[in-house]
């Protein structure tokens, strides 16, 4: 598993001032935790594409950007969309979606349409009317235009190319263009687009498009851009792996390493005679380990040629691979695992044991879970095993010590602190992966999330939780958290690994692995006590502060598959609550990993 941070590619902003609100109700729903019929705080902008709500048009469109591809704002802009024409986009929207409709910016190439006199689809006057009775959204989608930061401005051509087709869909096989699309709450699949012609037939060839406009010559949308794109990024993916440091330093964490060996080898009803696969072989370690334990046959796929290579020199070298000079049982694919019927034979769940390490950074990062779960689906036997079996992700504040101010403050016995409030200042947009030690920790860990693997679907691997965040119980004054930290454990359960279930870990209570853990610092550190030791007041102070610290904090975390193949985006919402119950929300922030 190798990755590189970088920054995000949009930082969403929010200018309003940050508010404190009382909420005697009890936490549990985010949306109801979000309601605050005193001050007006109420979930009542309803998105787009899914049944979220929300509490502003801001958040709204900061989350149909992030979830959905759809940027409301830059199209209006490139679009030049005025007042009313913007007011029938959303009204024509939300009447696609509703006929089940499914959409995805993401999912569309790059087409070359003439912008002149164009037509759109929702310039006819019965989408003045609102779709949704009482809809928030008609009334408020432009009130802070001036106030809004300047972005850069959308291709015009391929806005106008996508929304056009916005009203003309049919779901076709996904390989006319190519790459999944962003799931619409769960409720679409990976879809491709295809429009219909005038006398009612479908276009489509060998990956093109075809886009008939009102009283115009069809245009050609070449789907196969999307397929370079993709294909680019997975060769430098790929490729990637084809340095030898990067599989030394997967192989010398021993968490890592003993955890997978001790699954394949302390398991003997598990393993033995048993057809393994395993996906994204790497060197072949895990395959090794594989053979060693008994399996019949080791089907080992790595798509990385030279990886690949190397994997059936050192299958060969160690007398296990399959040829008539070794007649051992591994078997080395040069493969994509979608793609493996192509290199290999093999039959449809015909796999008894699936393995594969394919966690990345954040868990996620990569998303090569979507392929072990094609292998799963495809390949694996009813009732086989899956290697490991389930995944949990776990979040914790930080405190100061997990951040450079301490480095900066004395260097030398000088002042250097500027710049350690720089460097803070860009974490708030770019996540860091670092080691955090649990002594930087200043809450009590909390669970975010938890996966079955033998049983999820692809498309719960784009998912939004919620946590609560406690002040460690040991803290007898308030400290400042700046930010969360995410890690994850696998484990290999006693329902495939009865002999030796085990678990590994990334968290900061255990060894540090080479996944290290995934840092999201806040735009503004959060003071936190708990409630024993002091009770906030908001008449001192705003919650958070020194003067009122939070006795918890709320967490809304979003985790989704960026429009950048194999990249992922965070959002966080954090909301501080004190021992009184006073609340205070800070701006939704989004990472990009």
């Amino acid at each position: 598993m190798a990755a590189e941070t970088k920054m995000v590619k949009d930082s969403y902003s929010d200018n309003d001032e940050e508010e404190n609100f009382s909420d005697d109700g009890d936490w549990g729903d985010w949306e109801a935790a979000e309601k605050d019929d005193d001050d007006g705080f109420e979930s009542d902008f309803v998105c787009l594409f899914c049944d979220s709500r929300f509490v502003s048009s801001d958040s709204l469109f900061d989350h149909c950007r992030l979830s959905h591809g759809f940027d409301f704002h830059g199209a209006r802009k490139a679009l030049k969309l005025d007042f009313y024409a913007s007011f029938k986009l959303i009204n024509y929207i939300r009447s696609q979606v509703a006929e089940n409709k499914c959409w995805s910016w993401g999912a569309l190439g790059k087409c070359q349409l003439e912008a002149k006199d164009v037509n759109f689809p929702w310039d006819e006057e019965k989408y003045l009317k609102p779709f949704l009775q009482e809809d928030s959204l008609l009334y408020s989608f432009a009130d802070d235009e001036e106030e809004e930061d300047e972005e850069e401005a959308l291709d015009r051509e391929d806005l106008i190319e996508d929304l056009r087709k916005l009203g003309d869909l049919s779901i076709v096989d996904d390989e006319a263009i190519g790459e999944s699309s962003v799931s619409n709450n769960g409720k679409c699949k990976d879809v491709s687009l295809i429009s219909n012609s005038d006398d009612g037939k479908q276009s489509c060839a060998d990956g093109l498009v075809v886009v008939n406009g009102k009283g115009k010559e069809p245009s050609v949308c070449d789907g196969r851009l999307v397929g370079r794109n993709i294909r680019k990024v997975n060769e430098n993916y790929f490729g990637s792996y084809s340095s030898f440091g990067i599989h030394r330093e997967m192989i010398s964490d021993k968490v890592r390493t003993e955890a997978y060996r001790d699954a394949l080898l302390k398991n003997p009803s598990l393993m033995s005679g048993s057809v393994v696969m395993d996906v994204g072989c790497g060197t072949g370690i895990l395959s090794l380990f594989a053979a060693k334990a008994g399996a019949s046959r080791v089907v080992a796929v790595e798509a990385s040629e030279k990886m690949a290579k190397v994997a059936t020199k050192i299958a060969k070298d160690n007398k296990v691979f399959n040829d008539k000079e070794h007649n051992g049982v591994l078997e080395v694919a040069n493969s994509m695992v979608e793609e493996l019927e192509k290199s290999i034979k093999i039959q449809p769940h015909s796999v008894d044991v699936l393995v594969s390490e394919w966690m990345g950074y954040c868990l996620l990062y990569e998303s090569m879970l979507t392929s072990v779960l094609y292998a799963r689906d495809r390949w694996l036997k009813p009732g086989g095993a899956i290697l490991p079996d389930t995944a949990t992700m776990f979040v914790a504040g930080f405190g100061k010590g997990a951040t450079s101010l301490p480095f900066w403050e004395d260097v030398y016995g000088f002042d250097m602190s500027s710049i350690g409030k720089e460097i803070l200042e860009d974490t708030a947009r770019i996540p860091i992966v670092d080691v955090v030690e649990e002594r930087d920790l200043v809450t009590q860990p909390a669970l975010l999330q938890s996966f079955d693997l033998a049983t999820m679907k692809p498309d719960e691997v784009d998912f939004t939780a919620t946590a609560t965040l406690e002040p460690t119980e040991s803290d007898t004054e308030a400290r400042l958290c700046h930010g969360v930290v995410l890690w994850f454990d696998t484990g290999f359960t006693d329902r495939f690994c009865k002999e030796n279930p085990t678990v590994l870990s990334t968290s900061p209570y255990t060894p540090p692995t080479h996944w290290a853990q995934t840092v999201l610092t806040f735009q503004e550190p959060i003071s936190v006590a708990p409630a024993t030791v002091l009770s906030g007041d908001d008449r001192l102070g705003a919650v958070g502060t020194k003067e009122c610290p939070a006795s918890s904090i709320q967490l809304r975390v979003s985790v989704a598959r960026a429009s950048e193949h194999r990249s992922i985006d965070v959002s966080l919402e954090t909301t501080g609550v004190s021992s009184k119950g006073q609340k205070r929300r800070w701006p939704v922030q989004i990472f990009n990993l």
